[in-house]
């Protein structure tokens, strides 16, 4: 399994006061409001999630490098497992014109509110028992997804990410830790990870369930 960094840069890009994060409000609370992964989570205050998750163009430069590194090409079937509103696949279609694309997501309102294009492409449903055949998909990606399952649900996506996935083409991105500081500095801001791993850790967890693709990881420095 390669270790492959897709991400990073957009993910540090925003500035982020961890501190601020646990003392302005009550971070329970709205841990718990996070997790429904509802309206507050991905259009409500910042301190239940994204703050308004609005499609901006961000994820273009991730998709194109995608796309590149696993050869992605017309007729080739994508899944984005995690897909939230759809923005990463959008760009994947622009990238790829002729691609075909399928998202899911536990979030209905995050399908509801999905981008236009894409949408009719997407459905609600659970990573842990995906609604798909065995190797239908030439490529499959999660990011920042499988963090915000208890361990044994992480064993049992990414088992499901290995059936549904034909050939080597399987990439997952999660929060995780370096450091120390690294790691309270998650702690601090997360809001619905169940799972907080080293890389190291992350890689065991995925050789155990059988899983011969890539992953990547952010970091909170």
């Amino acid at each position: 399994m390669a270790r492959i960094d897709f991400i990073q840069s957009l993910h540090a890009s925003s500035r982020r006061n961890y501190i601020q994060r646990v003392v302005e409000h009550d971070k329970a609370a709205c841990a718990t409001v996070a997790r429904q992964f509802g309206a507050d989570y991905w259009d409500g205050e910042r301190c239940y999630g994204y703050g308004g998750y609005r499609y901006d163009g961000r994820w273009r430069p991730v998709a194109e490098r995608l796309a590149a590194h696993y050869g992605l090409r017309p007729g080739h079937r994508v899944l984005d497992i995690g897909c939230g509103k759809g923005y990463l696949l959008y760009e994947l279609t622009q990238a790829v014109p002729g691609i075909e694309v399928a998202g899911i997501d536990i979030s209905s309102y995050g399908i509801d509110h999905a981008k236009e294009e894409i949408r009719p492409f997407l459905q609600v449903g659970d990573c842990r028992t995906l609604p798909y055949p065995d190797a239908s998909f030439d490529f499959v990606v999660s990011l920042g997804t499988f963090h915000n399952l208890p361990l044994e649900g992480v064993w049992q996506a990414l088992r499901e990410m290995q059936r549904v996935g034909r050939g080597p083409g399987k990439y997952f991105m999660v929060e995780s830790f370096r450091t120390e500081e690294e790691k309270v500095n998650l702690l601090y801001w997360q809001l619905t990870c169940l799972s907080f791993h080293s890389p190291e850790s992350w890689a065991w967890i995925a050789e155990q369930a059988g899983y011969d693709g890539d992953c990547g990881f952010i970091f909170f420095e």
